[in-house]
């Protein structure tokens, strides 16, 4: 019996499948965990010590509850939308709903289960929602964020990750995106832009607005967001091998330039480097990296972090102090701009410097144009969809509170809570 029982546990070893054997599953586990914790605490902490005081429970709520009810959501019906097999390049279809026919078995070409690529797709699923909630922060109604993020979750985001990364029109084309520039940052960033245009201005803006409450809890949010992202860029390899490793090194390399280049041009600008921005600009450099992460090297990565600075630093002074738009965050000048500035430069940066990967044979100006179809695209698509859902939202729920309610601030008014008492 013995000899029995050895045999059929090394028969049961040597039958394991191969993706078993390898690190890759390790990983993606890991950087599964990596991308939750981004939005829950990171993003949640990030965002509430920028708004005033009587908000900061409520974006914590807006963060949690997203989490949640996107996880739902991607279960149901958002990863077939997405990942399914789909007709015609445009969306995925029903066949995956309730993860029907998802097995710990590996995917097609890959080397981990399909129900871990589940599980890590459905961790970008919730950041994306979460990301806009900063735009329209300190004035929505609660049950308005739901339902909005809700549809625009399985409406937008859904689709184009299709289009992006689930075999669609945008892959058949050869647009590069390796982590979300297109896919989580320019949808993101656009659809932030059109829903506080349709929302309006908080009561104060511009005129009487007040300093981030927190800075303290704006830079702890922003590191955790500086670790999670290794879990988005750098898992986003789908295994523990080189382009990981080259991902995750010049997502660093990004996120500290951009640093130091915000923090200096806010020096130049105002005399003083400030905490809110040295982390604001390590966000920038994070979202301008992220569809570059895969196609260039740590010498590219600088470049992309400079740019990073720069440009999304000018983005928050033309909207939000010439234009007068109240994106109470900064999500499309930070998320939105960086997410296609770092699409967009893909092309003209592949090819540089040591560990370079280059574009594979295909020119720079083929590869921009597809890069620029796909931005256009995604962003005109993001404001169709946006646009369409909160006229339709606004017949049955109000999108914004009350004067007084936002008077009182959202803690109270909202959820009957308060996060300091005095």
């Amino acid at each position: 019996m013995r000899r029995i029982s050895v045999l059929t546990i090394l028969a049961g070893l040597v039958a394991v499948p191969a993706f078993a054997d390898t690190g890759d599953t390790a990983w993606i586990l890991t950087s599964t965990a990596l991308v939750l914790f981004m939005t829950l605490p990171g993003l949640a902490l990030f965002y509430g010590g920028l708004v005033q005081t009587k908000n900061l429970l409520s974006i914590l709520m807006q963060c949690f509850a997203i989490a949640c009810l996107m996880s739902i959501l991607w279960l149901a019906v958002g990863y077939s939308f997405a990942f399914g097999p789909g007709t015609g390049g445009f969306f995925g279809g029903f066949s995956k709903m309730f993860a029907a026919g998802v097995t710990s078995a590996p995917l097609d070409g890959q080397t981990i289960p399909e129900a871990l690529f589940l599980m890590f797709q459905m961790t970008f699923a919730i950041i994306t929602p979460a990301l806009i909630l900063g735009a329209f922060a300190e004035r929505v109604n609660f049950a308005a964020v739901l339902v909005f993020s809700a549809l625009w979750m399985l409406v937008c985001y859904a689709p184009v990750a299709h289009w992006v990364w689930g075999g669609g029109w945008l892959a058949a084309r050869g647009l590069i995106d390796f982590a979300g520039g297109v896919v989580v940052h320019t949808t993101a960033g656009v659809s932030a832009l059109a829903f506080v245009l349709i929302l309006g201005k908080r009561q104060h803006f511009p005129k009487d607005m007040h300093p981030p409450h927190n800075p303290a809890f704006v830079m702890l949010g922003a590191s955790m967001l500086w670790v999670g992202w290794f879990g988005f860029n750098a898992g986003s390899a789908l295994g523990a091998n080189g382009d990981a490793a080259r991902a995750m090194l010049v997502t660093h390399m990004s996120a500290a330039t951009a640093s130091l280049v915000w923090m200096c041009i806010e020096w130049i600008s105002f005399k003083r480097p400030t905490l809110v921005g040295i982390a604001t600009g390590m966000v920038a450099g994070l979202a301008t990296i992220t569809p570059a992460a895969g196609s260039v090297g740590p010498v590219g990565a600088i470049v992309i972090g400079i740019l990073a600075a720069v440009v999304c630093y000018g983005a928050v002074v033309l909207i939000r102090n010439r234009m007068h738009i109240d994106d109470s965050l900064d999500v499309f000048a930070v998320h939105g701009v960086g997410g296609i500035l770092g699409t967009l430069a893909i092309p003209f940066l592949a090819a540089l410097g040591p560990m370079a990967p280059g574009l594979g044979g295909t020119t720079i100006a083929s590869q921009f144009g597809v890069q620029l179809l796909g931005v256009v695209a995604v962003g005109a698509y993001s404001v169709i969809v946006t646009l369409g859902l909160l006229l339709a939202i606004r017949i049955f729920i109000p999108l914004r509170v009350s004067a007084d309610e936002e008077e009182i601030g959202l803690d109270e008014s909202s959820h009957g809570e308060s996060a300091y008492h005095h």
